[in-house]
């Protein structure tokens, strides 16, 4: 449903606000080895998400990156709309043209009425869920972002 470049946003989002306490800029290369995440891909991840304010960047040896808001701002919706777009909330989940998810039309695919409402539930749960409630979960459950 999301694709592996969303998912890698995600987790790399999360890291940062599990370690946004030490109040330090964390390298690609920590993450990367972390997560478990190439770093040539997850440099092109983190600057995308940096360019569209969800985090600060900076280059240098001191460098790195930290989040651009407080994880409790930052939705999965914020990463998803960034990285993968809300295709998959609008448009038909088979790829009809005459079909949309959103409903413009009256011609609609065999699914469409079965998937809209998922739909809107899945886009309602990437709303509410923040990184910070997702950070705050994984810490007092002693889950691991990496692998």
């Amino acid at each position: 449903m999301l694709s592996n470049t969303c998912k890698y946003a995600i987790r790399a989002v999360i890291y940062l606000a599990l370690n946004e306490k030490e109040n330090r800029k964390i390298g690609i290369k920590e993450i990367s080895q972390e997560l478990d995440i190439p770093t040539p891909f997850l440099g092109k991840i983190l600057q995308t998400l940096a360019k569209n304010k969800l985090l600060l960047s900076t280059k240098g040896p001191n460098g790195g990156f930290r989040l651009g808001k407080a994880a409790d701002k930052i939705s999965l919706l914020n990463i998803i709309e960034i990285i993968d777009g809300l295709d998959l909330f609008n448009d038909c989940l088979i790829g009809l043209r005459s079909c949309s998810a959103s409903g413009d039309t009256d011609l609609h695919c065999p699914i469409h009425h079965k998937y809209l409402p998922i739909s809107k539930q899945l886009y309602q749960l990437f709303k509410s869920e923040t990184i910070g409630k997702l950070a705050k979960e994984l810490e007092e459950s002693g889950g691991k972002i990496g692998l």
